[in-house]
């Protein structure tokens, strides 16, 4: 009798939802929530909603100008600037400190950026598909982990204290010379040697007697053959049996090449004119100079042999197309790697390898 007058008194004093249901749970295993919900039509539901809606309703509001931007530029009577709507990257770079620096080349805002390359010359995608993987794998090493490489000797010697002058003296430089080599890192993934970039330099020793049409000439035939703009440079040394004096006579023309211009004229190099090179043996072996970079010459003949030169002959005289050196620089720090990239990419060397 006392727990039947606590659990009314409990109904009316919590909500209803706190409140257990005093209907057996076994009699009825499935509820909805209509079991609970009072006894109301749906027009009460309905008139309890507001009978306007700001959705429905129509404000006034401002009438909407329709805008013509050709009219109205054609209406405008003064020009505006160029640069007044874009963005033009600073001229210079003023150093790490300005507050406005120009983009890098890469980025296209850059005054210096230059679209592309869409697609790789054939040079490039040989060394990208074949040369880069082989030089990987001939020049490889393995390390595994824990591996303790032996010590290695000191570079520069010291002395035996056999003369009471050898104290406090300096260390010596290395056998068979002063001057120590450059140290070779491992090559990895990340530093497989490449060409970076291809010098063409044309000495022309009769433009010293007068006669500037050897040096036009010479212009002429570097920049066809390697697409680039050529620099002239004057004597810097005083040769009397050739008429020199210094910073009188301009004598010499250069071309630097680098991206697609330098993979293009490689590639007419290798494939072209060093087939046609008769009785040429090759490059020297020896060439070099001891940082990766190759430097061989090509006789007038040689010159002669590019398609450029071939197809319109008649305009270059031809006891005016002048010999040239050309540089080859590579990433690689040492010369053997050197010549093992340019072996790969087909230029044959002869004569006995030097061993360092």
């Amino acid at each position: 009798m006392a727990a039947t007058e606590s659990s009314r008194y409990l109904a009316r004093s919590l909500p209803r939802a706190f409140v257990r249901s005093p209907r057996p749970q076994h009699l009825c295993s499935r509820r909805s929530n209509s079991d609970h919900a009072p006894s109301r039509s749906l027009s009460d539901d309905l008139n309890d909603l507001e009978s306007a809606s700001t959705l429905t309703k129509s404000t006034p509001g401002p009438e909407v100008q329709s805008f013509d931007p050709l009219a109205k530029a054609r209406s405008r009577k003064t020009q505006l600037p160029s640069s007044r709507y874009q963005y033009r990257s600073p001229k210079y770079d003023r150093g790490p400190l300005h507050p406005h620096r120009p983009p890098p080349p890469s980025d296209p805002s850059s005054r210096l950026f230059v679209p592309g390359p869409f697609s790789l010359p054939r040079v490039g995608q040989t060394w990208e598909s074949t040369v880069a993987p082989d030089i990987m794998t001939l020049c490889y090493v393995h390390n595994p982990p824990g591996f303790k490489p032996p010590p290695k000797a000191p570079r520069l010697r010291e002395w035996d204290d056999s003369s009471p002058y050898h104290k406090n003296r300096p260390l010596r430089g290395p056998r068979g010379g002063d001057v120590l080599r450059l140290l070779r890192k491992p090559i990895t993934f990340r530093n497989i040697p490449k060409i970076e970039r291809i010098t063409i330099h044309s000495y022309v020793k009769n433009a010293a007697q007068g006669n500037s049409a050897y040096l036009h000439t010479a212009g002429m035939v570097v920049q066809a053959i390697s697409n680039v703009r050529v620099q002239t440079f004057k004597s810097r040394a005083s040769i009397p049996a050739w008429g020199l004096s210094p910073g009188r006579d301009t004598i010499a023309c250069k071309a630097e090449l680098g991206g697609e211009n330098m993979q293009h004229f490689l590639g007419k190099l290798i494939d072209v004119v060093m087939p046609k090179i008769k009785d040429w043996p090759g490059v020297k072996a020896t060439s070099g100079d001891n940082s990766g970079n190759i430097t061989f010459g090509l006789e007038p003949s040689g010159v002669a042999l590019f398609p450029e030169i071939e197809v319109n002959y008649d305009m270059y005289p031809g006891h005016m197309i002048p010999g040239c050196h050309i540089t080859l620089h590579t990433t690689a720090t040492a010369d053997k790697d050197a010549r093992i990239l340019l072996s790969a990419m087909g230029i044959p060397f002869h004569g006995k390898v030097p061993r360092y």
